[in-house]
């Protein structure tokens, strides 16, 4: 009898112990499926997020902030009381960490908020198309503003962001283009900070337009024939002075009669704004003439009253 007891709890410690290393077995088979499966999603979530346009600025913080600190001590040192390190933590906030195709106007409200300033009357430039000529004209004139020359244009320009939801919050290999979804980071930044320059425009304002785009000087699609125009207050812009500008030897697409120019006119005329509009604005036209000296265009310019 006491030999069948033995046997018998000798079974039972066994098949304890095969319970307990099953168990054991089983645990250390859930980690191990546990990690695959959190490393697979690691490595998968970069790959569904591949874009068209390119990632994130390398060192985007310390661009935002050497930028931000540059146009409040050394060009604006009025607007000295501006926190930079707030800026770029507002910015950061806004798309970090977020899918870039659900970005909203409420994740940049903040950041619109701290780095607004006034802008003086008479001194608002729009333009479309005419990137590189704007800018180099108002770094030779400083009567005049686009929205890159204001602190949050400043800081943006030719600078991209996008977020990711999975570690390390920010994608550096790709962002969407809006042909990829309208609500990414980049489109809704420069939607608010265009909208927030037309409001804030005051006096006589300008509009360099290209008239050597093929397509039509004017486009209901820019961000200026979508958002801007539509944002001048009429109780605060006196008058909207449109300077068309020809490429120098380029095709001369479009003048002030042209049909695209017409249809802003009428959209201006309609929101009871004066309007006059020159073509190839003589100031603008020189600056052009800078990079092209000896052509017929030029010498034809130089040699008027």
């Amino acid at each position: 009898m006491p030999l069948q007891q033995g046997s018998a709890r000798t079974r039972q410690r066994t098949v304890l112990l095969v319970g307990i290393v099953v168990l054991l077995a089983a645990l250390v088979l859930a980690v191990v499926l546990a990690s695959l499966l959190t490393h697979g999603r690691h490595e998968v979530s970069p790959k569904m997020l591949k874009w068209k346009d390119r990632g994130t600025t390398k060192n985007l913080q310390e661009v935002i902030l050497g930028r931000c600190y540059n146009y409040i001590t050394a060009q604006h040192p009025e607007l000295g009381d501006k926190d930079c390190l707030k800026i770029w933590e507002s910015l950061k906030d806004a798309f970090i960490y977020k899918n870039p195709c659900n970005i909203t106007a409420e994740d940049y409200q903040p950041l619109m908020e701290l780095a607004s300033h006034p802008i003086p009357c008479n001194k608002s430039l729009f333009w479309s198309k005419t990137g590189d000529l704007v800018h180099r004209y108002t770094k030779s004139n400083q009567n005049f503003l686009t929205l890159e020359d204001t602190l949050l244009g400043y800081m943006a320009d030719r600078v991209s962001w996008c977020g990711d939801p999975s570690a390390p919050g920010i994608n550096y290999e790709s962002c969407p283009k809006r042909s990829e979804c309208e609500s990414n980071p980049g489109s809704v930044f420069w939607k608010m900070a265009s909208k927030m320059f037309a409001e804030a425009a005051c006096g006589v304002v300008q509009v360099m337009l290209n008239g050597s785009t093929e397509a039509g000087a004017f486009r209901s699609s820019s961000i200026f024939g979508s958002i801007e125009v539509f944002n001048l207050n009429p109780d605060k812009v006196s008058e909207v002075h449109i300077w068309l500008m020809q490429d120098i030897g380029g095709p001369q697409s479009e003048s002030c009669s042209g049909h695209s120019i017409q249809r802003l006119i009428n959209i201006l005329e309609e929101r009871n704004f004066k309007i006059i509009c020159e073509d190839n604005y003589r100031p603008v036209q020189l600056l052009q003439c800078v990079h092209n000296p000896d052509h017929t265009d030029c010498r034809l310019c130089s040699n008027s009253t």
